[in-house]
């Protein structure tokens, strides 16, 4: 198995009562409730592919906890808050993995991206461990018990991409995607929504995670000659591929996932971002926001808070991790620690104003995201905006 690797030290932070009543166990029972520490676990992407995601979300995580700290804390208990880089490594995530199950800390959010949840999902399944991941895929939760996300579903982000591809009257996409996990069931997922309105995939093209050299994809996708183009990954990837796209002369619309909301991904795409269009969350417009969204004045204050602490604006990934971490925190503080418990009243979300969306989870759907989740934005001179309608 690959190595992960351990985050600084054991953050402590004193925040969140159990509720009144809530009976102690024996501390090493798999579902403790001792009114000691509150355990916290988190395996990112911290370095490898996934950084320009881990990292963000760490920064989040490290935040929301400093915060607490500084409100001197609930009832006593404190936070004990573990990040383990898996090293954007599927092994590297399932021995983090074990690590912390071994531990028995309370939940365990993460990973970053799908293949590294995917190999988390089965531990916390046989562990019966709650677990919050920050990925996309719908296969992170499909079917689980045990297992959430933050992350919009994959395929709530197509049904934006088939909705837009109808008012342009676009039938034939050409698709550019993560090869990982991240990419898998794409292609299908756009035929299925699109089959009704003639919409389909006619050409497929594939890139490694890491990937820096696109021209021979962009090639044949400017042969394929789609009515519109889409690039499916993050950064850097997806802005090199953006790059070369642009270079290679490409002139049919491009659009790109929801997995490029960050500064990374402007920096790295440069000019070539401008004119792409992308469904993405709300977090990267949210000053163009109207006061009437539900969410404005939640993302207005991440935003603030997260500026004031690291001089710099949040990502989508950012704000991943604050709707996991705030999810965990209210479990907590309603139910106390007793994993089933905990398990049960994530379940039972209803209406919870996040960064992502607003949570709807039902025991069939442990994402709780639709499609109006999503905005779409497009790039105007490196800035993102709300795209025209």
């Amino acid at each position: 198995m690959g190595q992960f690797r351990k985050i600084g030290v054991v953050a402590t932070v004193a925040v969140l009562a159990v509720a009144a009543g809530a009976c102690a166990e024996d501390d090493n029972g798999g579902g403790t409730d001792t009114g000691g520490p509150i355990r916290i676990g988190a395996i990112l992407d911290i370095t490898g592919a996934g950084a320009s995601l881990g990292v963000p979300e760490r920064k989040t995580l490290e935040l929301l906890t400093k915060k607490a700290n500084d409100a001197g804390g609930i009832g006593n208990r404190k936070i004990e808050l573990t990040i383990e880089d898996d090293q954007s490594t599927e092994d590297g995530a399932a021995k983090a993995m074990n690590e912390l199950v071994s531990k028995n800390v309370d939940i365990i959010i993460g990973a970053s991206r799908t293949g590294t949840s995917l190999a988390m999902r089965p531990i916390a399944e046989s562990a019966k461990m709650p677990m919050i991941s920050m990925a996309a895929n719908v296969k992170v939760t499909d079917g689980a018990t045990w297992v959430f996300k933050t992350a919009q579903n994959d395929a709530a982000v197509l049904a934006n991409v088939v909705d837009y591809a109808k008012t342009k009257g676009w039938k034939k996409i050409g698709l550019v995607r993560d090869s990982s996990a991240f990419g898998e069931g794409v292609a299908e997922l756009l035929n299925e929504l699109g089959k009704a309105d003639g919409i389909s995939v006619v050409v497929t093209e594939k890139f490694a995670p890491d990937a820096t050299e696109f021209t021979a994809q962009m090639l044949n996708i400017r042969n394929a000659k789609a009515d519109m183009n889409l690039i499916w990954g993050i950064p850097p990837a997806a802005a090199l591929a953006q790059k070369a796209y642009k270079q290679l002369g490409i002139t049919a619309p491009v659009m790109q996932s929801h997995g490029i909301g960050n500064q990374v991904f402007l920096d790295t795409a440069g000019p070539a971002a401008d004119g792409l269009v992308a469904p993405v969350g709300r977090l990267v417009v949210a000053d163009q926001l109207p006061a009437s969204d539900p969410q404005k004045a939640v993302l207005t204050k991440f935003v603030a808070d997260y500026k004031a602490a690291y001089n710099e604006t949040p990502s989508t990934f950012a704000g991943h991790a604050w709707d996991a971490f705030q999810l965990a925190a209210d479990a907590f503080k309603a139910v106390g620690t007793d994993k089933q418990k905990v398990r049960d009243k994530l379940e039972q979300v209803k209406g919870f104003v996040g960064i992502t969306g607003i949570y709807m989870m039902t025991a069939k759907d442990h994402s709780g995201l639709g499609k109006d989740a999503l905005v779409l934005v497009t790039v105007q001179n490196s800035k993102w905006a709300l795209a025209p309608k």
